[in-house]
């Protein structure tokens, strides 16, 4: 899609086309060279010009033309205003200003375009209002976010954006003073950057995670500089390069003594010295702690202990990397709550190529899975721990196995009463484990676990690691005891402090979350719009009209609530008025038939779909009988990142007849 000001542009043109105003101008000036200049002139003024239009009538009829499309537009603005629920303001947003803090320093980040996206070669150009493929980055530096405007997918994407980023954000002390370049050489975080294609369905693929080096403009003549990066793909494509966008790099204010390359670069070689050799002892001793914990019995090389996982760009790195305590500020009041947006991220396995039952090693960078929107179990495990820790509870992430050996990761949770319970990220529901006691006689009554989970073969958050080395992996005879060495392997909180603290240059920085942008009551009523659409035109290939019960709709609102409440809280609430509601509003001799539905995404014909593959929803929405009114509610509840639940409920009434 083209930006406003060259949609403005290219209307312009057309409508000064149509009048052929360019081809009366040129008449005029040849007209007035030839009769009116004296042979003495050399040279013709605006002016002279200007007048000589006038006296046509030419500016005349511009202006009268001009004056009708503004016409049109104070109309279109002075009508009636819409309902809320059923208008969304589609006019372009106005940038708003940046307030500069003159005396701390930022880092000015433009993209200017990228090229080389060969997978995009035969990309036929977009027409205007045409919904295409498109790509978006997404940026994080020092706790602050940016994303850009969507543009369409191209071999030669037509990036424009221009990023301040503050370098001091989030240190009170030194962000009250001018920092110099010297002090900033110290500030190793880079800028995070994740390339994201949304295609046509709204559907969200990781193209590229890449860590942009800013550093290099402290050593730029007058502090500018541009960078091309390459982009390398994600997972098993980690080695192909899928494109190179072009940046350029500038400090606000100038620099007045920037340092030389010699001094920048012995710093980046001293820095990665520095944290290859951490990385190789750290290596040394997980491979001697691997060896110890085999000795102790032969079986545990079967179990599923992980210390190491690869990240979206291929890189081994140690599992306790994943985890940080993560506070939500304002944006999640509970840890429930907090399980709850968790599950409605959503599910993708990593892709694998070619065939095969093998599961594709892939664990995301946080910002990835955030920016993404959707991941893998251990990506849904790794967020929801480090918000539980955030929200000061004991949490580990625990690897192991579900029903018939499937690997899985799932959250738990230490009581200071000893209370262990598990959360399955992917659903948000949580589990007491009561441990079985096998060495019990037979008539003892043993608890039954209603986890789906079977074996468990380590536990980790980001200060600790700990093997199982119980005689069997088994959860439900798994007993917790942390502190009991014969039971629980531990790792060197040292060792892993000395690779996994924050600050360490291998490991990524944590991205705060963002507030959802969706407007909860417009996109329930445009998915609820776009439903009865397609119901009606269902009901219609059957030979069925459709009559809707607004009122009857409305009263399903209440029953939408109370499942996301029950999904959140666990609690049960407002059942009785539901039921006593739905009473009154049918009739004696008449059945009520409802069928509720959730989802995590917003696409309302493929929400229809799944819903007619259920017999029971089926049977609601091809209802037939004497007096039929159908209904539906559609009700989203927003969450952090701009994830959602939807809820969905249709409902019929009709006229029993034996």
């Amino acid at each position: 899609l083209l930006p406003y000001k060259e949609l403005v542009f290219v209307a312009y043109s057309e409508f000064f086309f149509q009048m052929d105003v360019h081809g009366r101008i040129r008449e005029v000036l040849a007209e007035t060279i030839r009769e009116e200049l004296a042979p003495e002139h050399q040279q013709l003024s605006t002016e002279d010009l200007i007048k000589a239009l006038r006296q046509r009538g030419i500016i005349d009829d511009v202006m009268k033309e001009l004056k009708f499309v503004t016409d049109v537009n104070e109309k279109a603005k002075t009508s009636a205003p819409k309902p809320s629920t059923h208008f969304v303001d589609r006019e372009p947003p106005v940038l708003k200003k940046t307030n500069i803090d003159p005396t701390r320093r930022y880092l000015y980040l433009q993209v200017l375009g990228g090229k080389a996206f060969l997978e995009h070669l035969q990309e036929p150009e977009p027409l205007p209002g045409q919904i295409c493929s498109t790509f978006t980055l997404c940026l994080h530096f020092r706790n602050q976010r940016f994303r850009s405007k969507p543009v369409p997918c191209a071999c030669e994407p037509d990036f424009h954006d221009g990023f301040l980023l503050e370098v001091h954000k989030d240190s009170l002390g030194d962000g009250s003073k001018m920092v110099d370049a010297t002090t900033m050489l110290s500030v190793c975080d880079p800028v995070h950057m994740i390339l994201i294609k949304t295609d046509t369905f709204g559907e969200t693929t990781l193209v590229a995670s890449y860590f942009l080096e800013w550093r290099s403009v402290l050593a730029a003549e007058n502090g500018i500089t541009n960078v091309a990066v390459e982009l390398l793909g994600v997972g098993t494509e980690s080695q192909v390069s899928v494109g190179v966008l072009n940046i350029r790099l500038e400090m606000y204010p100038q620099l007045s003594k920037t340092l030389s390359p010699e001094i920048t670069n012995t710093q980046f070689a001293l820095e990665r010295q520095k944290t290859a050799e951490k990385e190789r002892l750290f290596l040394v001793y997980a491979k001697q702690w691997w060896r110890e914990y085999l000795q102790i019995r032969p079986t545990h090389n079967a179990r599923l202990v992980k210390i190491f996982a690869q990240d979206e760009n291929g890189v081994n790195r140690p599992v306790c990397s994943y985890i940080r305590p993560l506070r939500a500020g304002r944006l999640l009041d509970t840890p429930r709550q907090a399980a709850r947006f968790v599950s409605v991220l959503g599910y993708e396995r990593a892709p694998v190529i070619g065939g095969g039952s093998g599961k594709q090693e892939q664990w995301c960078t946080l910002l990835a899975f955030l920016c993404r929107n959707k991941g893998d179990c251990e990506d849904h495990a790794n967020l929801l721990c480090s918000l539980l820790l955030g929200f000061g509870l004991e949490a580990f992430v625990c690897v192991g196995t579900k029903a018939k050996g499937v690997p899985h990761s799932w959250v738990m949770t230490c009581g200071t009463d000893g209370t262990i319970t598990f959360w399955e990220s992917l659903t948000g529901h949580r589990y007491i484990h009561r441990p079985i006691n096998p060495d019990d006689p037979p008539l003892v009554e043993q608890p039954k676990p209603l986890y789906p989970y079977r074996t468990i073969g380590c536990i980790f958050n980001h200060q600790k690691f700990f093997g199982n080395c119980q005689p069997s992996d088994a959860v439900e005879v798994c007993v917790f005891d942390l502190h009991d060495e014969s039971k629980w392997k531990p790792m060197s909180g040292e060792a892993i402090k000395s690779v996994c603290s924050p600050g360490t240059s291998s490991v990524p920085p944590f991205p705060p979350l963002c507030a959802s942008t969706l407007d909860a009551a417009v996109t329930s009523n445009e998915i609820e719009v776009q439903l009865r659409i397609l119901v009606s035109e269902h009901r219609k290939d059957l030979g069925l009209s459709t009559v809707w019960d607004d009122h009857l709709s409305y009263l399903l609102s209440p029953a939408l609530a109370a499942y996301e409440l029950e999904r959140t809280t666990s609690i049960s609430a407002g059942n009785e008025e539901f039921q006593d509601a739905v009473r009154r509003a049918v009739p004696d001799g008449h059945t009520f038939k409802g069928f509720p539905i959730h989802f995590v995404y917003r696409n309302a014909r493929r929400a229809f779909a799944t819903c007619l593959r259920s017999p029971f929803c089926e049977e609601i929405i091809c209802c037939r009988g004497d007096q039929v009114r159908l209904a539906v509610r559609v009700r989203v509840f927003t969450y952090p990142e701009c994830a959602c639940a939807v809820w969905i409920m249709f409902a019929c009434k009709y006229r029993s007849v034996l």
